[in-house]
């Protein structure tokens, strides 16, 4: 509801009855005479024409007006102005404008020689000039042509001023003038009461003026507050009080009144009451909440106004197919859904054994296809059982209030046993090492032997080949020698295991290559100073040892470790190599980065985004929050990062590239991005709002707030993450609890993705220590990115078991105060962070396992995620606590006496355990 702007006159010469008395100075200049307005109607007006006198400067003055509390004056006045090309024989310094002058004063003390009739001390408002003037003269008089001018000036502060008007050679007569200023009248908006505000002293001057909300109403989010223009039109307002729960908005949205009996109304707004829902009551008025009747529910997630609902019965008709170690269970709906559409149904497994004891749970490797819990399609495949043993499987329906039921979920229950099987396939093979004509392999046993491994099936062939050419070798133990390969070659290698049933499936697909010449050549060359500088005393027969050796070696092939070649090995899993897989794709691979940005950030109106708030400062520029709304979707809190003026298009690039990285993720750990404005000023990169913000603050802000479950949980969602980073072949080079942002449902999402670009750019943050010419954070970072540079996933499991530290410290910072140079003797000499405090032992032992010296050693993503859900799913294993050392103990011990001081003594322990580490070593 808009209301229009209020005006206050002050003076209106059009009013007066008789003359106006205005002084004039010369008195042959301005004078008064009876006129006519527009309507015909009589008026009091001054003229002037000495047109023909030289050097005119005649001045017209008011009489005293109040100013009321005004602060913005507006003088409108209306004139005609005799053209003087139509004047016969009128000298060049006839005019057709004239000066308007204000000059303020605490009391009318106005003389005829006070003011003096100059610019100083009056204040100029401006030069009027006509917009039309008049030249026709016929026998009735003058044809005047009327114009209208409004003119304002500010601020004021004494009680009142004077107008001048000054004529300095024109013929015109000033037929009315109108002095006023303007004010916002009262108004009801938005549940709230506005009262008359005067407009500001400036033309873009903006009053607050704050509301008071109606009777029974609430203020929503921010103080309602509206601001008053200098126009006296009223803005759109900020905040708003609405009805607050049980009561609802009538007669126009001015007065709430409560829920009659019967009805409810569950929260503020200007929605009315509605009637309870099926299966629920109340009686009291202003009611906030319908109450289930016995056995009806109603879901945490459910709304207010659905219908209580209840528990569904059990499934029917359960049909078992089993194949071997594999089982197909279907079966139909239940009879009565419980009024709900959200059915799912959890399978239950427990093996019986060959006896006739207790049941227990299945273990982890049996595996479920869709899934195991929250089924929404009434068949389910089971894989993976032991063979020639009995297994129940329960089937439950459930759905969404049977968690608010006292009584257990209904479920049919089925009994099956497995028969002989094949062993599962071997999940991953490791190259041993390898020559320019031969490769050796080992794997793991399958996971399902199923019984006793007779042998191995090797398959391999060229990459490039197709698999009808190849070649199988049988292998007695789970290790392979490969020969007669080609050099520099990919071949891909598959294995599969025997038993008595028969053979298993194929492993998935392995890709390995065989040394070029040139690598061959390079090792040699590489081992021929170890040898030579090992004894001088034996220094012939070692060179003759070593070209036996490399003779030899080019028959039976020359084999050594593989760490030395890691970096050059290629290392493909059948599933990167998956037709449709995502891959990252580096955006300053484009020749043009603008076209990087264009495919994988959505371009975003202005119009669109409404930023509300700064929130903090960016590498470009501000972070700020705000809201998005997109055409036909709600409207979303969001995060806006902006660019600030005045960038060159190098900085441009830099910030938007963020921007291209961040557009190719999709995945619930990882920060999404909405899009981008890069049409419009300023630019700005969206992304989904993070209402907790950085990992590391939000931890030290709740100190000892959580359970360890909850911290296990937040790991697992970092971990999951930078999985899924890791799949699309992305290394983030600086994962840290300062770069991961939590959500009001504490759910971590990687972020930060163009810092690492720029790190050797950065020189104000002590974070990031030089190192190799460049800037890295060395607290966070693997030994081998340190010194060589060397970026991989296996670079970030370490940084990831340092983010599991600074969560279970609750964000304390890592290795303390110790310098990075501390920092990196330390961990050459093995030292490794000790265990938080109340740190489980399962944690820390994979927090260690994170932080192998070899990179090969360290586990992988996939085995973090499937690592912590094991622990989630077994709270139990979280029990154990993590042994302190005795310099662990004194660091837990000086906690009490102070943070500061915990630290310098942790550090005294640490550097007294890197003196006992050398003194073994000496």
């Amino acid at each position: 509801m808009f209301h229009l702007p209020s005006t206050e006159t002050l003076m209106d010469s059009t009013t007066a009855t008789a003359e106006l008395g205005w002084t004039v100075h010369p008195p042959s200049g301005w004078e008064e005479v009876s006129g006519y307005d527009e309507n015909m109607n009589t008026i009091r007006t001054y003229q002037v024409c000495n047109v023909f006198e030289s050097s005119q400067n005649n001045w017209l003055r008011t009489k005293y007006i109040h100013r009321r509390g005004a602060h913005r004056i507006h003088v409108e006045m209306k004139f005609s102005v005799r053209d003087c090309s139509s004047i016969p024989n009128v000298p060049g310094s006839c005019k057709e404008t004239f000066n308007l002058y204000y000059f303020e004063s605490d009391v009318d003390s106005a003389t005829k020689t006070f003011p003096s009739w100059m610019e100083n001390p009056w204040m100029k408002v401006d030069t009027i000039a006509a917009d039309e003037s008049f030249s026709q003269v016929d026998l009735g008089g003058r044809v005047m042509k009327i114009n209208t001018e409004v003119r304002s000036f500010g601020p004021v502060s004494r009680n009142g001023f004077y107008l001048a008007f000054q004529d300095y050679g024109g013929c015109m007569s000033l037929i009315a003038v109108r002095v006023f200023y303007r004010k916002c009248p009262r108004v009801i908006q938005n549940g709230a009461v506005f009262q008359e505000t005067l407009s500001g002293a400036e033309s873009t001057s903006l009053v607050a003026a704050r509301g008071t909300c109606i009777a029974n109403a609430e203020e929503v989010d921010v103080p309602i507050k509206l601001y008053c223009n200098g126009d006296g039109e009223w803005l759109v307002p900020i905040g708003r009080c609405m009805c607050r729960a049980g009561y609802e908005s009538v007669e126009n949205g001015t007065v709430c009144r409560g829920c009659p009996s019967g009805t409810f109304k569950a929260s503020q707004g200007d929605e009315g009451c509605v009637h309870c829902p099926i299966n629920s009551r109340t009686t009291s008025e202003g009611a906030t909440n319908c109450v289930c009747r016995n056995g009806y529910y109603r879901a945490d997630a459910d709304p207010v106004d659905m219908p209580c609902t209840t528990i569904p019965s059990a499934p029917q008709a359960v049909i078992s197919s089993v194949n071997e170690t594999s089982l197909m269970l279907e079966w139909s709906p239940p009879r009565d859904l419980g009024g709900r559409e959200d059915l799912v149904y959890n399978i239950i497994c427990k093996s019986c054994g060959a006896g006739r004891g207790a049941c227990t749970r299945c273990g982890d490797n049996v595996q479920f296809a869709p899934r195991q819990l929250g089924l929404t399609e009434p068949r389910v495949y089971i894989s993976e059982l032991l063979a020639h043993t009995q297994y129940t499987f329960e089937i439950q329906a459930v759905n969404g209030v049977t968690d608010q039921s006292p009584f257990s979920p209904h479920f049919a229950s089925v009994n099956i046993t497995t028969n002989q099987a094949a062993p599962s396939a071997v999940s991953i093979m490791h190259q041993v090492s390898r020559t320019v004509d031969s490769i050796t392999l080992s794997w793991s046993q399958p996971d399902q032997p199923n019984g006793v491994i007779l042998d191995y099936e090797l398959q391999y062939y060229e990459k490039d080949l197709s698999e009808l050419n190849s070649t199988t070798v049988k292998s007695p133990t789970n290790t392979v020698a490969v020969q007669n390969l080609k050099a520099g070659t990919i071949y891909v290698f598959q294995v599969r295991a025997r038993t008595v049933a028969g053979y298993g499936r194929y492993s998935g697909k392995m890709y390995f290559q065989t040394m070029t010449e040139a690598e061959y050549q390079t090792s040699v060359q590489e081992k021929l100073p170890l040898i030579i500088g090992s004894s001088a005393a034996g220094l012939v027969f070692l060179i003759a040892v070593v070209v036996i050796g490399i003779v030899c070696s080019r028959r039976r092939g020359f084999e050594r470790a593989d760490s030395e070649y890691t970096d050059k090995l290629q290392h493909y899993t059948s599933g990167h190599m998956t037709p449709g897989m995502k891959i990252y794709i580096d955006p300053f691979t484009y020749e043009d980065p603008n076209e990087a940005v264009r495919e994988f950030a959505k371009e975003i109106d202005i119009s669109c985004v409404k930023i509300e708030q700064v929130i903090g400062a960016g590498e470009f520029g501000e972070v700020c929050s705000g809201h998005l709304k997109l055409p036909g979707k709600r409207e979303i809190f969001v995060a806006i990062k902006t660019l600030k003026s005045g960038y060159t298009e190098k900085q441009r690039r830099d910030f938007l590239s963020e921007a291209s990285i961040m557009g190719q993720f999709d995945h619930p750990n990882v920060i999404h991005l909405e899009g981008v404005v890069t049409k419009s000023s300023p630019v700005m990169i969206i992304t989904e709002f993070m209402e907790n913000g950085s990992l590391d603050s939000f931890l030290r802000q709740n100190d000892g707030q959580f359970t360890v479950i909850q911290l296990v949980g937040m790991l697992r969602g970092i971990a999951a993450g930078m999985k899924y980073l890791a799949d699309m072949n992305y290394v983030h080079r600086d994962l840290a609890a300062r770069n991961i942002l939590v959500n009001s449902n504490l759910v971590c999402k990687v972020s930060d993705f163009g810092l690492s670009r720029f790190l050797e750019d950065d020189t104000s943050d002590p974070t990031y220590t030089s190192a190799l010419g460049g800037k890295i954070p060395i607290r966070w970072t693997a030994p081998e990115a340190i010194q060589y540079r060397k970026f991989t996933s296996a670079s970030d499991v370490w940084s990831y078991g340092i983010v599991m530290w600074e969560v279970m410290s609750y964000g304390e910072r890592p290795y303390w105060d110790m310098t990075n140079q501390d920092v990196i003797n330390a961990i050459e000499q093995d030292y490794r962070l000790p265990p938080p405090m109340d740190c489980p032992n399962a944690l820390h032992q994979l927090m260690l396992d994170c932080w192998q010296k070899d990179r090969n050693h360290r586990p992988k993503f996939g085995q973090i995620v499937n690592t912590l859900d094991k622990m989630i799913r077994n709270p139990n294993s979280l029990k154990a606590m993590a042994p302190l050392s005795s310099g662990d103990i004194l660091r837990v011990g000086v906690t009490l006496a102070g943070h500061q001081k915990k630290i310098l003594n942790s550090i005294q322990v640490m550097r007294a355990q890197m003196n006992q580490i050398q003194s073994v070593e000496v």
